[in-house]
């Protein structure tokens, strides 16, 4: 998982509130079994309309926000089922941070352990940063280490985030690198487990017999 530190990116408006998981990635879109490979389907029955063609008013479709990896969206964004794939299609897309008012509390999990940083402000700030991300060209800095969130037109907000959620995504740990961490502590309990189990009286006393 790529760690997260400094971003400065084009930032991207999504202005809708109760974004659910479905919407961001459809569920006929579930039967692959890679993470990869979800980003063209992301936001898919908004993307695209009737016949199939990209839909020009769709904010994601317009070229001035090509390249974004910052989304800006609405209260209690990744609600609805708890498909880890919503977080796999952001991810693939390129969206590598999302700021909001609120997030459904799992779709907050699943994102923070796919190396995406969930960025919770007050529901002004939100705003003020959607009207801006309308302009062509409209960037954001966002800083986990210093935790703050500011463009170069004087925005300036800081952020609380858990620390263990913080730690894991500056160091780019995800739940395999976390227990990788503890690989030579793990490595030496199976020994040691080992060697007590064929050593016990009852291991000894089955081989005994089956060697009798």
């Amino acid at each position: 998982m790529q760690p997260f530190r400094t971003l400065t990116s084009l930032a991207a408006p999504l202005d809708a509130v109760n974004v659910d998981t479905d919407q961001i990635i459809p569920k006929q879109f579930l039967k692959r079994i890679e993470r990869t490979g979800y980003g063209e389907f992301l936001f898919f029955d908004w993307r695209k309309s009737a016949d199939g063609t990209p839909n020009p008013q769709f904010s994601l479709n317009k070229p001035q926000y090509k390249g974004a990896e910052i989304l800006i969206a609405g209260r209690n964004f990744g609600c609805g089922s708890s498909r880890e794939h919503a977080a796999w299609a952001l991810t693939d897309y390129g969206f590598r941070c999302v700021i909001a008012p609120s997030f459904a509390d799992i779709f907050f999990s699943n994102a923070g352990k796919n190396g995406i940083l969930l960025v919770v402000l007050p529901d002004e700030k939100v705003a003020q940063l959607m009207e801006r991300a309308q302009r062509p060209g409209y960037k954001l800095s966002v800083s986990l280490e210093t935790q703050t969130v500011q463009d170069e037109q004087g925005f300036h907000e800081t952020f609380t985030i858990d620390p263990f959620r913080r730690s894991c995504l500056l160091e780019g740990l995800d739940d395999i690198g976390l227990t990788l961490r503890h690989a030579a502590a793990l490595d030496s309990f199976e020994k040691r487990h080992d060697a007590a189990f064929w050593s016990s009286p009852r291991m000894k006393s089955e081989q005994q017999e089956t060697h009798a």
